[in-house]
């Protein structure tokens, strides 16, 4: 915002930002599974939300 004209800015380093999702893209990519896969039955209940059984199947941790 002050390079636009503002008197300062505040915020994220964009290109920092993209630098380290790149990071994450290469290793996903090489097969790194650093993520887990919760679902809230709960939560979606509560919401009116169906939760398909092959997506039930593939998450790690499930709460009901």
């Amino acid at each position: 915002m002050a390079e636009a004209g503002g008197i300062i800015g505040y915020g994220a380093d964009q290109l920092e930002m993209c630098r380290r999702a790149a990071v994450f893209v290469d290793k996903v990519l090489k097969g790194i599974n650093q993520f887990e896969t919760v679902l809230n039955l709960r939560a979606a209940k509560t919401l009116g939300v169906t939760i398909p059984t092959s997506v039930l199947l593939r998450a790690d941790r499930v709460i009901e």
